[in-house]
């Protein structure tokens, strides 16, 4: 995938949130449930982007409390 394509985000009607303390990781999903993808970027600020049929299913957002200063 080229890293300059927009992209669609999955079902925004449906977003739910899920933080891991432990491993400092937030999970943002798009859906009802967790849905396989097609492909997965790992952006250079530590984001994991999920993506099906052009669309982001998932972002996972890695030391997401260091990255919002509370570390």
């Amino acid at each position: 995938m080229d890293e300059k394509e927009k992209l669609l985000i999955g079902d925004v009607e449906h977003i739910w949130f899920e933080y891991d303390r432990h491993n400092d990781i937030l999970y943002i999903n798009f859906g009802y449930d967790i849905e396989d993808a097609d492909e997965s970027i790992l952006t250079e600020n530590d984001v994991a982007v999920r993506i099906k049929n052009g669309r982001v299913v998932s972002l996972t957002v890695f030391d997401f409390a260091k990255k919002i200063g509370l570390y």
